[in-house]
């Protein structure tokens, strides 16, 4: 008799995984794709790249879902964006390779992404109104630096544009809320 693995979570998932566990793979894709998906289209508008990511990145998942599971530190799904977020970056630096201009067109979503919902459930007005305050080229360079982790380097290159304008942009980001905190 087979056991239903809806009842599971990403965790176990991705440790039955790790023990090879094909029906556990399955049920982690189903539920985790779609929500991948959506986050790297707000990320990257070119849906091949987008498909070439994911499936890159569920082939990571399979191949190396044993060195996650055996790791105390961190959630599933949160190595599993990490893992898909370097697989976008990897794919970015490859074109920009492959044309010598790293083109990424990004678009503002047209709905709050579930981090800014997340956040604004978690944080005080003040905070709030003081992010939203900020003009949208700041928010987006905080959105990849401090939600999605990356480094000043990886979100030049998700976001094409050059690591100093990053860096500047993250420091007046920074002054900006710290100001209209203080």
């Amino acid at each position: 008799m087979k056991r239903s693995l809806d009842g599971l979570d990403e965790g176990e998932l991705l440790r039955r995984v790790a023990r090879g566990d094909r029906r556990a793979f399955d049920a982690l894709y189903r539920r985790t794709a779609p929500w991948l998906t959506v986050r790297l289209r707000r990320r990257c508008a070119d849906e091949d790249i987008v498909a070439e990511v994911l499936q890159e990145t569920y082939l990571a998942v399979w191949r190396s879902a044993g060195s996650q599971a055996q790791s105390t530190s961190g959630s599933a799904v949160g190595w599993l964006w990490t893992t898909a977020a370097h697989r976008l970056i990897d794919a970015f630096r490859h074109r920009a390779r492959r044309e010598r201009i790293p083109t990424v067109r990004t678009f503002e979503p047209v709905a709050p992404a579930a981090e800014d919902e997340a956040l604004a459930g978690g944080m005080d007005a003040n905070l709030e109104n003081a992010l939203h305050a900020l003009p949208p080229e700041l928010r987006q360079v905080l959105r990849s630096m401090v939600l999605d982790g990356l480094t000043a380097r990886e979100t030049s290159l998700l976001l094409g544009m050059p690591e100093g304008t990053v860096k500047t942009r993250a420091r007046r980001a920074r002054i900006a809320l710290r100001e209209a905190l203080s």
